[in-house]
Protein backbone atom coordinates (compact mmCIF):
# COMPACT_ATOMS: atom_id res chain seq x y z
CA UNK A 1 0.00 0.00 0.00
CA UNK A 2 1.17 3.43 -0.68
CA UNK A 3 -0.52 7.13 0.68
CA UNK A 4 -2.03 7.85 -2.79
CA UNK A 5 -3.60 4.22 -2.40
CA UNK A 6 -4.97 4.39 1.51
CA UNK A 7 -6.31 8.14 0.60
CA UNK A 8 -8.10 7.14 -2.18
CA UNK A 9 -9.88 3.52 -0.90
CA UNK A 10 -10.60 5.87 2.63
CA UNK A 11 -11.08 9.00 1.87
CA UNK A 12 -11.92 9.75 -2.03
CA UNK A 13 -12.13 12.98 -3.36
CA UNK A 14 -9.93 14.06 -1.22
CA UNK A 15 -8.11 17.44 -1.79
CA UNK A 16 -5.03 19.37 -0.59
CA UNK A 17 -5.53 21.64 2.24
CA UNK A 18 -4.48 24.71 0.30
CA UNK A 19 -7.07 23.80 -2.64
CA UNK A 20 -9.43 23.47 -0.21
CA UNK A 21 -9.72 26.36 1.19
CA UNK A 22 -9.24 28.45 -1.79
CA UNK A 23 -12.38 26.50 -3.25
CA UNK A 24 -14.65 27.12 -0.74
CA UNK A 25 -14.17 30.36 -0.55
CA UNK A 26 -14.17 31.18 -3.82
CA UNK A 27 -17.89 29.18 -3.20
CA UNK A 28 -19.00 31.25 -0.74
CA UNK A 29 -17.96 34.91 -2.41
CA UNK A 30 -21.03 35.25 -4.10
CA UNK A 31 -23.53 34.50 -1.76
CA UNK A 32 -21.75 37.78 0.13
CA UNK A 33 -18.76 35.88 2.25
CA UNK A 34 -15.52 37.51 2.13
CA UNK A 35 -12.46 38.40 4.20
CA UNK A 36 -13.07 41.77 4.78
CA UNK A 37 -16.79 41.25 5.94
CA UNK A 38 -16.57 37.54 7.33
CA UNK A 39 -15.49 35.97 10.67
CA UNK A 40 -13.74 32.47 10.76
CA UNK A 41 -14.37 29.70 13.43
CA UNK A 42 -12.23 26.74 13.69
CA UNK A 43 -12.23 23.65 15.25
CA UNK A 44 -9.35 20.85 14.92
CA UNK A 45 -7.32 19.44 17.69
CA UNK A 46 -5.39 20.79 19.55
CA UNK A 47 -2.12 18.94 17.92
CA UNK A 48 0.40 21.21 16.88
CA UNK A 49 0.37 19.29 13.03
CA UNK A 50 -3.13 20.55 12.58
CA UNK A 51 -1.60 24.43 12.51
CA UNK A 52 -1.45 24.46 8.44
CA UNK A 53 -5.36 24.55 8.32
CA UNK A 54 -5.44 27.48 10.46
CA UNK A 55 -2.92 29.15 9.21
CA UNK A 56 -4.52 28.78 6.08
CA UNK A 57 -8.05 29.93 6.81
CA UNK A 58 -6.22 32.86 8.33
CA UNK A 59 -4.75 33.95 4.88
CA UNK A 60 -7.57 33.61 3.27
CA UNK A 61 -10.32 34.63 5.72
CA UNK A 62 -8.23 36.76 8.01
CA UNK A 63 -7.79 35.96 11.96
CA UNK A 64 -9.73 33.31 13.40
CA UNK A 65 -11.73 32.14 16.44
CA UNK A 66 -9.74 29.31 17.74
CA UNK A 67 -12.69 26.61 18.94
CA UNK A 68 -9.73 23.61 18.92
CA UNK A 69 -10.13 20.34 21.42
CA UNK A 70 -9.02 17.65 21.35
CA UNK A 71 -9.43 15.60 17.77
CA UNK A 72 -11.63 18.84 16.99
CA UNK A 73 -14.65 18.10 18.90
CA UNK A 74 -16.58 21.11 19.91
CA UNK A 75 -16.22 21.59 24.38
CA UNK A 76 -16.22 25.38 24.26
CA UNK A 77 -20.34 25.38 24.59
CA UNK A 78 -22.89 28.19 24.61
CA UNK A 79 -20.10 30.72 26.66
CA UNK A 80 -17.22 30.22 24.16
CA UNK A 81 -19.39 29.98 20.97
CA UNK A 82 -21.40 33.30 22.44
CA UNK A 83 -18.04 35.02 22.59
CA UNK A 84 -16.94 34.22 18.78
CA UNK A 85 -20.10 34.55 17.47
CA UNK A 86 -19.85 38.70 18.51
CA UNK A 87 -16.88 39.58 16.88
CA UNK A 88 -17.72 39.82 13.41
CA UNK A 89 -17.79 42.89 11.58
CA UNK A 90 -21.67 44.93 11.09
CA UNK A 91 -21.66 45.90 7.52
CA UNK A 92 -25.01 47.30 6.38
CA UNK A 93 -26.51 45.46 9.99
CA UNK A 94 -25.38 42.28 9.14
CA UNK A 95 -23.17 40.18 10.72
CA UNK A 96 -21.27 37.02 8.61
CA UNK A 97 -19.35 33.77 9.92
CA UNK A 98 -17.87 30.87 8.90
CA UNK A 99 -17.61 27.79 10.58
CA UNK A 100 -14.97 25.30 10.04
CA UNK A 101 -14.62 22.13 11.71
CA UNK A 102 -12.77 18.84 11.63
CA UNK A 103 -11.14 15.77 13.00
CA UNK A 104 -7.61 14.62 11.78
CA UNK A 105 -5.93 11.30 10.65
CA UNK A 106 -2.35 10.34 9.49
CA UNK A 107 -1.19 8.48 6.39
CA UNK A 108 2.26 7.51 6.05
CA UNK A 109 4.32 7.55 2.71
CA UNK A 110 3.80 3.58 3.17
CA UNK A 111 0.28 3.85 3.92
CA UNK A 112 0.12 3.38 7.53
CA UNK A 113 -3.25 4.64 8.98
CA UNK A 114 -2.55 7.11 11.62
CA UNK A 115 1.66 7.22 11.32
CA UNK A 116 3.05 10.37 11.33
CA UNK A 117 6.95 11.75 11.67
CA UNK A 118 7.65 15.01 13.45
CA UNK A 119 10.36 16.86 13.21
CA UNK A 120 12.61 16.40 15.86
CA UNK A 121 11.69 12.82 16.84
CA UNK A 122 13.13 9.99 14.86
CA UNK A 123 10.59 7.39 15.74
CA UNK A 124 7.06 7.32 14.04
CA UNK A 125 4.18 9.59 15.86
CA UNK A 126 0.12 9.04 15.80
CA UNK A 127 -2.48 11.10 14.33
CA UNK A 128 -4.97 11.63 16.11
CA UNK A 129 -3.44 10.42 19.69
CA UNK A 130 -6.60 11.36 21.15
CA UNK A 131 -9.00 8.92 19.07
CA UNK A 132 -5.93 6.15 18.92
CA UNK A 133 -5.81 6.43 23.50
CA UNK A 134 -9.72 5.63 22.84
CA UNK A 135 -9.27 2.86 20.83
CA UNK A 136 -6.33 1.30 22.71
CA UNK A 137 -9.04 0.77 26.00
CA UNK A 138 -11.70 -0.60 23.58
CA UNK A 139 -8.74 -2.77 23.00
CA UNK A 140 -7.76 -3.69 26.48
CA UNK A 141 -11.27 -4.08 27.95
CA UNK A 142 -10.57 -1.35 30.26
CA UNK A 143 -12.55 1.53 30.00
CA UNK A 144 -13.37 4.77 31.65
CA UNK A 145 -16.61 6.34 31.35
CA UNK A 146 -16.83 8.76 34.16
CA UNK A 147 -15.69 12.08 34.16
CA UNK A 148 -12.48 13.27 35.12
CA UNK A 149 -12.27 16.60 36.32
CA UNK A 150 -8.16 16.38 35.32
CA UNK A 151 -9.24 14.77 31.38
CA UNK A 152 -12.31 16.34 30.97
CA UNK A 153 -11.97 17.09 27.04
CA UNK A 154 -10.86 13.26 26.92
CA UNK A 155 -13.85 12.05 29.01
CA UNK A 156 -16.27 14.23 26.82
CA UNK A 157 -14.94 13.02 23.44
CA UNK A 158 -15.20 9.45 24.96
CA UNK A 159 -18.65 9.40 26.20
CA UNK A 160 -20.02 11.05 23.05
CA UNK A 161 -18.08 8.55 20.95
CA UNK A 162 -19.36 5.14 22.92
CA UNK A 163 -22.86 6.62 22.29
CA UNK A 164 -22.59 6.15 18.39
CA UNK A 165 -20.73 2.20 18.86
CA UNK A 166 -22.79 -0.68 18.61
CA UNK A 167 -22.48 -2.87 21.35
CA UNK A 168 -19.60 -4.84 21.26
CA UNK A 169 -17.99 -2.86 17.93
CA UNK A 170 -14.31 -2.21 18.12
CA UNK A 171 -13.85 0.64 15.44
CA UNK A 172 -10.49 1.29 13.70
CA UNK A 173 -8.73 4.66 13.42
CA UNK A 174 -10.94 5.11 10.29
CA UNK A 175 -14.01 4.04 11.83
CA UNK A 176 -13.51 6.25 14.77
CA UNK A 177 -12.39 9.31 12.87
CA UNK A 178 -15.25 9.39 10.79
CA UNK A 179 -17.99 9.34 13.78
CA UNK A 180 -16.20 11.85 15.34
CA UNK A 181 -16.81 13.69 12.49
CA UNK A 182 -20.52 13.22 12.83
CA UNK A 183 -20.62 14.10 16.30
CA UNK A 184 -17.90 17.56 15.47
CA UNK A 185 -21.26 18.24 12.69
CA UNK A 186 -23.90 17.18 15.23
CA UNK A 187 -22.15 19.44 18.02
CA UNK A 188 -21.89 22.54 15.50
CA UNK A 189 -25.36 22.45 14.27
CA UNK A 190 -26.49 22.57 18.04
CA UNK A 191 -24.31 25.48 19.35
CA UNK A 192 -25.48 27.36 16.34
CA UNK A 193 -29.24 27.12 16.65
CA UNK A 194 -29.31 27.82 20.48
CA UNK A 195 -26.84 30.26 20.42
CA UNK A 196 -29.52 33.37 21.66
CA UNK A 197 -28.34 35.72 19.18
CA UNK A 198 -29.70 37.71 16.34
CA UNK A 199 -30.20 35.46 12.75
CA UNK A 200 -26.32 36.22 10.63
CA UNK A 201 -25.31 34.71 7.42
CA UNK A 202 -23.24 31.88 8.16
CA UNK A 203 -21.54 29.00 6.31
CA UNK A 204 -20.51 25.28 7.92
CA UNK A 205 -17.39 23.56 6.12
CA UNK A 206 -16.45 20.24 7.62
CA UNK A 207 -14.86 16.97 6.91
CA UNK A 208 -11.45 14.83 7.97
CA UNK A 209 -7.81 16.70 8.00
CA UNK A 210 -5.32 14.12 6.66
CA UNK A 211 -1.59 14.49 7.52
CA UNK A 212 0.00 13.19 4.40
CA UNK A 213 4.01 12.35 3.90
CA UNK A 214 6.88 15.25 3.39
CA UNK A 215 4.14 17.29 6.00
CA UNK A 216 1.61 17.91 2.90
CA UNK A 217 -1.84 17.88 4.28
CA UNK A 218 -5.38 17.16 2.88
CA UNK A 219 -9.08 17.36 3.49
CA UNK A 220 -11.81 14.80 3.19
CA UNK A 221 -14.64 17.23 2.25
CA UNK A 222 -18.08 16.39 3.59
CA UNK A 223 -20.75 19.37 4.98
CA UNK A 224 -20.48 22.65 3.24
CA UNK A 225 -23.37 24.75 3.09
CA UNK A 226 -24.27 28.37 3.77
CA UNK A 227 -27.17 30.14 5.15
CA UNK A 228 -28.16 33.41 4.36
Amino acid sequence: MTFETTLEKHFPGSILLEDYINQTYEKLTPLGFTNENTFACVSVCRDEITKPLLDQTDLVWGEVFDFSSLAGSLTLGKTGFAAAASHAPIIDGLERYIFIAMPHIAISQKGEIGIVYREGRSGASHACGALEAIINEIDNGKLHLQLDMDDIEQSILKTKIFEKLQYGEKPDLVRITKITHKIIVEDLERLIQVSEKEPYDYAVLTGIMIHGPEESNYVYPQSFYAVT
